[in-house]
Formats: structure tokens, sequence, C-alpha cells
């Protein structure tokens, strides 16, 4: 089991090095970022009202964070601090961020335990997931995120704003509309319990 767990984290770190082209420069995106940093490159740091963790995005690919910065620009989803931080970004100080953060290093690759659902559960309700997202949460296309070592309560709160439309992506509100509580644990406690994300290591 070992190292089938060991096979797993260097595959998973093998596709975050091989992430598509980026168009941003890390160095400006160093000087872009700075106050994303206090919350992002904490690991464990929490959001508050309500209390989540803040998403990893160790690892993450650097077209999903793109999109996402976007959508939060364009008030596509909904989090004050994330529409105070990206609502006067370019698409060229967007670009040079995300730049930024897939150019950094940090933790090997870990599952993240989320109590709350049952992943042997969740395993067997992925098949809608499994065309963008991966089995494994590694993902198929870059434009899509990674899953695998996201913090279990920040999936299932993302879940929850595309069910109630707080994030606006309709493939996402088709799928998360028949979704109960219990299913997004369950979901979120799969894919969290996968190496994937890593904490950031920023200096």
């Amino acid at each position: 089991m070992a190292g089938l767990t060991l096979a797993i984290a260097s595959a998973s770190t093998s596709l975050w090095a091989q992430d598509n082209t980026q168009q941003g420069d890390p160095a400006r995106g160093q000087v872009k970022a700075y106050t994303c940093t206090g919350c992002h490159g904490i690991p464990g740091y929490n959001n508050a009202y309500p209390i989540y963790h803040v998403p990893k995005i160790g690892g993450q690919n650097y077209q999903y964070i793109v999109a996402a910065l976007k959508a939060y620009r364009d008030e596509q989803r909904q989090h004050p601090t994330m529409l105070a931080q990206a609502g006067s970004m370019s698409d060229s100080d967007i670009q040079d961020i995300a730049a930024y953060f897939v150019s950094l290093t940090g933790s090997e690759p870990k599952p993240e335990y989320f109590p709350k659902g049952d992943a042997a559960a969740g395993e067997g309700k992925i098949q809608l997931c499994v065309a963008c997202h991966g089995a494994d949460g590694n993902g198929i296309d870059p434009q899509y995120p990674r899953l695998a070592g996201q913090y279990g309560d920040y999936l299932v709160k993302a879940l929850q704003d595309y069910k109630s439309g707080a994030r606006v992506n309709a493939i996402m509100a088709g799928f998360a509309a028949n979704l109960s509580l219990e299913d997004m644990q369950d979901l979120a406690a799969y894919y969290a319990n996968k190496p994937g994300l890593i904490d950031l290591k920023i200096e």
C-alpha cells in the first residue's frame, strides 16, 4: 500500500510539472500576489463566516487559476475578499499571478482526511465527475481544477455554491442540483483522500 501511495504521489508530482503553456510572468506575479499569500500561503488557514479551509492552490492548474480569478473579477463567484482582490485585476495581472503560484514548490502531495464524508461511498458517486476531474481528482484537462488532496470542507462549500447559484457555471450547476449534502460530503471525502494538491512554500 505504501508503494502504491508513493506511485500515485509521484504521478501527481509529474502532472504538476507538466502544466500547460503559461502566458504570465512569475516575477511580475510575485509582486502582484503579495496580498494573496496572506491566506493561500498559510497551510490549514480558515476562511471566516462561514468557517472552512482556504483552498490549496499549490500544484493547481495554471489555466484553472486564471479562470477562477476571472470568475471572481466578473462576479461569477461570490466571496467578499476574493471580489475585492480580483475586482481591479487586468487579464495580464491574472496571468502573472497564476504563473507565479504554479512556479512555487511545496510539500509532498498528500491526502486530506475529511471526517464528515464517507470516501468509500464517494467513490461510488464520481461517475459524472470523472470526465473533467479524473478518477483520482488530478484532472483530465488543465482548464478544470485538480481536486485531489483539496480540503474536504472547501469542496463541499464549492458544490453548495454551484447548487445555490453563488458560483455561475452551467455544467456544475446542473450536476450539483441533484446532490444532497451527504452526497457532497462523500464526494469531498473521496477526492480529499487522494494525493495531489500541496501546501506552498512561499519565501
